[in-house]
């Protein structure tokens, strides 16, 4: 299977003051493409960092990441920029609309940022919010949405670009159990169906179920995790 992500001997430390806080230890990690992949671990494990650098968020302190072939650990902030807007679809714990904008206006403002023309953009958008279940709701805004409405939204925002990687950072943490599970089924439909990859990080060893595999992380080092269906691995080395 074709690795879309590559991570070799990265390490992170933060500074503070005249201390160093080292995050992650030397992660060394291929992950396929059309992968769906949970990165668990306890608070302060380094998860969320590594969802960042792969997502271009953060920067490595050393090594390199590689997304479907393209160096971007070694991206000027432009470059890196232009890269995530193009390639990288985010889906976040508390949603992160724009509560004057209604369903349809959130989900265009990744395409601002193309040169699609006004009607290519509103066919992305409808298609979007179809594939997600809200094609009724394209007028409503924020406030009159359930949340697990919002989070819809939100993973229709994430894909109207047609993103290469979906990262997603505890995207169940604010739902009850019901629009939990039905988030997590749009994940899996979209991961199966779309051949979307997927890193997602996560807490509850039930959405870690959902995905393909996970992986453990503990004070910076990965390991392979327990959950998930049988399929082609993560590949981890030490």
């Amino acid at each position: 299977m074709e690795t879309l992500v590559e991570i070799h001997d990265v390490r992170k430390v933060y500074k503070r003051d005249q201390f160093e806080i080292p995050v992650l230890n030397g992660i060394t990690l291929g992950v396929p493409r059309g992968d769906f992949l949970a990165l668990m671990g306890p608070s302060g494990s380094g998860k969320t960092t590594l969802l960042n650098l792969i997502a271009g968020i953060d920067r490595p302190t050393s090594g390199r990441i590689l997304v479907d072939g393209q160096e971007v650990s070694s991206y000027s902030e432009t470059a890196l920029a232009s890269w995530r807007a193009r390639h990288v679809g985010f889906i976040f714990q508390m949603y992160n609309l724009i509560p004057v904008l209604n369903a349809a206006e959130n989900v265009e403002l990744p395409l601002l940022l193309t040169k699609l023309n006004r009607k290519q953009r509103k066919q992305h958008v409808e298609n979007a919010l179809a594939i997600v279940g809200l094609a009724d709701r394209m007028t409503h805004y924020p406030r009159q949405l359930s949340g697990g409405q919002e989070q819809r939204v939100a993973i229709a925002r994430a894909i109207v670009t047609d993103p290469t990687i979906l990262v997603a950072d505890e995207p169940t943490g604010d739902l009850d159990a019901k629009n939990a599970d039905e988030t997590l089924d749009l994940l899996q439909r979209l991961n199966a169906e779309f051949e979307k990859t997927i890193v997602m990080v996560t807490h509850d060893p039930k959405a870690a179920g959902r995905a393909k595999h996970a992986l453990h992380l503990d004070k910076g080092v990965l390991a392979e995790g327990q959950y998930g269906y049988e399929a082609e691995p993560a590949v981890v080395r030490t």
